[in-house]
């Protein structure tokens, strides 16, 4: 009876140590949570709102915004883009934006009362070592162009020397614009347009941009970057 005795004692000791542990540990988690409550939060906030994936499409902004794609010069290379874009289920339609790049300054002489008296103009300035040629079309009819001039300076020089030769030139500002083409993405369709899908559109399309504008605005005249 006696080892019995001293069985049970170990065994109850044995209990009493275990009980006092797990009791302890309990103790130091609800301590550390009331210590820092927003671990735990955070912790339970991360699993509700699930991991960041790569791929999401962009966030674009609704309303009047549309996405813009392309920027080519060549209007064959647009319409590739575009069913390229129909292919993957994107709506798009093609738009041409011309926009001024440069201006040039053209100087000329009024047109006379008929071709006979151009005819003999031209004659006295080629004597006097002054190149032109006579306008064939156009509202300047029997005109004489004095050429194209690629700034104001230059042009508003070579005006004044003429007309201390004794003529009367007149200038006109030529815009020298250039033309692209661009794909602009329906709406609905703006949610299936994400960064990776631009990259791999520029791969086939080297120099291919993308500019948010608002719908119309590029219609009326207002260049992309």
């Amino acid at each position: 009876m006696r080892w019995v005795f001293l069985l049970l004692l170990v065994l109850n000791s044995l209990y009493y140590g275990w009980s006092h542990l797990n009791a302890s540990a309990q103790s130091s988690n609800v301590l550390m949570l009331e210590k820092y409550p927003e671990t735990h939060e955070s912790i339970r906030l991360v699993s509700d709102r699930g991991a960041y994936r790569e791929s999401d499409p962009v966030a674009l902004p609704t309303g009047d915004v549309c996405l813009y794609v392309g920027g080519m010069v060549r209007e064959e290379s647009v319409r590739q883009l575009e069913q390229r874009l129909l292919s993957l289920d994107i709506q798009a339609d093609i738009e041409e934006v011309d926009s001024t790049v440069a201006t040039d300054y053209w100087l000329y002489l009024p047109p006379l009362a008929s071709r006979q008296a151009s005819l003999r103009l031209l004659k006295e300035l080629q004597a006097r070592k002054i190149d032109g040629y006579i306008i064939t079309q156009g509202d300047l009819v029997n005109g004489v162009s004095l050429g194209i001039f690629p700034n104001s300076d230059s042009a508003g020089n070579v005006m004044q020397r003429l007309r201390d030769a004794g003529y009367q030139p007149a200038m006109r500002e030529l815009p020298r614009a250039h033309r692209e083409y661009w794909a602009r993405i329906a709406l609905e369709s703006n949610r299936l347009v994400d960064d990776e899908l631009l990259k791999r559109l520029s791969l086939s399309f080297p120099g291919l941009r993308h500019e948010q504008k608002a719908c119309g605005d590029v219609t009326n005249g207002e260049s992309f970057k």
